[in-house]
């Protein structure tokens, strides 16, 4: 089945719901799994082929968990099993008694994995695959252009990954400079950055998004003149703004995206690395 670029997202919050909270379960361990990287990046989902996987998970049994969007399906993979449950709609901690059941009898301890706050008893009766389907569409498109984006920084960035708790894709430019008064050690406020970002909504905005932002942000960032369709933000946080269903409704989505992207990235650029 061939996926399509950037389709229409019309959800319900039952299926969004269900695989964020499912995304919470396996992201849960990603992030007690691997040893702590900067950025937490050790904590990050990727995107797959069909959905959202960990990656490889080295341990007593090194193991793979991949949320199978297309196919509406966990997948949890050993070296020398596979084993799979149907995503119905099911609660969090039902999907997460099936992975134990699976990863237990390999050696993978109990301390790997999800703690009761990542965990609910919350049914999702309206999940429909279809929907589901319609999300992995939006992940891979928004990763390709993403990717694109990425081959051409020359600096460090962080890897194309989906963050478990706000359940959004980001991928994070990083110029190399420290933030003056800041302890260097603390990556997390030291670090000069830029974040590219795409969410299917939350309180603030509750409706797909793509978002731009910089930590710090320069003073000459939001003068920049943006596209038609992006506007900049400042209720909530500070960054620019673009709503996926105008993206989607391009002829030339992809190209938009880039376009964008690149533009606001050169600008970060020539003011980021020298605004303090």
């Amino acid at each position: 089945m061939a996926v399509e670029r950037f389709p229409g997202l019309d959800l319900r919050a039952a299926t969004l719901d269900a695989l964020h909270a499912y995304a919470r379960v396996i992201g849960a361990y990603a992030a007690t799994g691997r040893e702590k990287r900067k950025h937490w990046w050790h904590a990050s989902l990727r995107p797959s082929l069909r959905g959202l996987a960990t990656g490889v998970i080295f341990g007593p049994a090194d193991f793979e968990l991949e949320l199978d969007f297309v196919n509406s399906q966990l997948h949890v993979r050993t070296l020398e099993t596979a084993s799979s449950e149907p995503l119905t709609g099911q609660p969090s901690a039902e999907l997460a008694s099936f992975v134990r059941d699976v990863l237990g009898p390999l050696g993978v301890d109990e301390s790997v994995g999800p703690g009761e706050k990542h965990l609910s008893d919350a049914t999702y009766p309206e999940y429909a695959a279809n929907e589901a389907a319609a999300m992995h569409g939006a992940i891979a498109s928004v990763a390709a252009a993403m990717g694109a984006l990425r081959a051409g920084i020359r600096e460090e960035s962080s890897p194309i990954q989906v963050w478990p708790h706000h359940f959004d894709l980001s991928m994070i430019w990083l110029p190399g400079q420290k933030i003056r008064g800041q302890d260097p050690r603390d990556e997390e406020y030291s670090d000069k950055q830029m974040n590219f970002g795409f969410a299917f909504g939350d309180e603030g905005i509750p409706e797909p998004y793509f978002y731009v932002t910089a930590y710090p942000t320069p003073a000459a960032l939001p003068s920049v003149e943006l596209p038609e369709a992006t506007t900049w933000r400042t209720d909530g946080f500070n960054g620019a703004v673009t709503l996926y269903k105008d993206v989607a409704a391009m002829q030339a989505p992809h190209d938009y995206l880039l376009g964008l992207w690149k533009g606001l990235l050169q600008a970060g650029q020539e003011h980021l690395a020298i605004d303090d």
